[in-house]
């Protein structure tokens, strides 16, 4: 009787992996931007579909790249309040997702974004920001000079965040606090746009061959839509880091260079805890 069974089961997940359409990496940017905007449109509505959550694609999981699947790269913020694949209705293998406090792109992000564009080959990249961000708020209450004290790594991971506080107090210096955090939940959105920008000259290269498509976005955790930011802002973004002398210019790795800094700065790190046992 288990033996009837579990063929019965095989013999589906066979019928189901040869109706499997296309790879979704036939898809274009365009296409796959409309994709999730269809996928959001049925979560907030009540439809979803949970497509790609049965035995069939976890047997494709298993045998197959992702590469041939997956169609977009999102980074969000690591928020409870922001499932992400639930969001847009995807799937296993849908969509490639880095989630970190704040959405901020730092060295950590930037790589896992260039692997999930140059190397999952997505042909979309989604920064995703959200209402009711907790890490810009707390930048925002410390700018405006009455943050609380912070665990010793978070204030490194959310400085990124800073930046797009200050430019949304500068545009509105008469708006209180309160009006100031979701203006500047925006303007981090761009604010990782540019830093993704400054730090990897692949994915400007990328986005400027017409291979790669960035757009920003807003997640409302209060409605469950997404709002869809100016397209227009990434190109004057663009335009504007490869006018800043500091943007990475090496696409890259360099093996040895690579590995020699790395040494380099775990060495550092050694001597800067020298120095303090020292004191102490």
């Amino acid at each position: 009787m288990k033996r009837g069974v579990i063929k019965t089961v095989l013999g589906a997940c066979l019928l189901a992996l040869a109706a499997t359409p296309a790879f979704a990496t036939d898809l274009t940017a365009d296409q796959a931007l409309t994709k999730l905007k269809e996928g959001n449109e049925r979560f907030v509505s009540g439809k979803s579909m949970h497509p790609h959550t049965d035995a069939a694609r976890l047997i494709q999981a298993g045998n197959e790249d992702q590469g041939k699947h997956a169609h977009a790269t999102i980074i969000s913020c690591s928020d409870s309040r922001v499932p992400v694949e639930r969001i847009f209705d995807e799937g296993i293998m849908d969509t490639f997702i880095i989630r970190v406090a704040g959405n901020v792109v730092d060295t950590d992000e930037a790589g896992s974004i260039e692997y999930g564009l140059a190397h999952v080959n997505t042909p979309l990249f989604v920064v995703m920001g959200h209402t009711q961000c907790g890490a810009v708020k707390a930048v925002t209450a410390a700018v405006e000079g009455h943050g609380h004290p912070l665990e010793i790594n978070i204030p490194p991971l959310v400085d990124n965040i800073e930046p797009a506080v200050k430019r949304a107090i500068a545009q509105n210096p008469k708006a209180e606090e309160k009006d100031i955090v979701p203006i500047a939940i925006v303007e981090n959105v761009w604010q990782s746009v540019h830093d993704l920008f400054i730090k990897s000259a692949k994915v400007r290269e990328m986005v400027k061959g017409g291979k790669v498509k960035v757009v920003g976005a807003i997640y409302d955790v209060s409605t469950g839509k997404v709002e869809w930011l100016p397209e227009e802002k990434v190109s004057t973004i663009l335009a504007d880091v490869e006018k800043d002398p500091k943007r990475q210019m090496q696409a890259m790795a360099d093996e040895g260079k690579g590995h020699e800094e790395h040494g380099d700065k775990k060495e550092e790190h050694k001597e800067e805890g020298k120095k303090e046992e020292k004191h102490n």
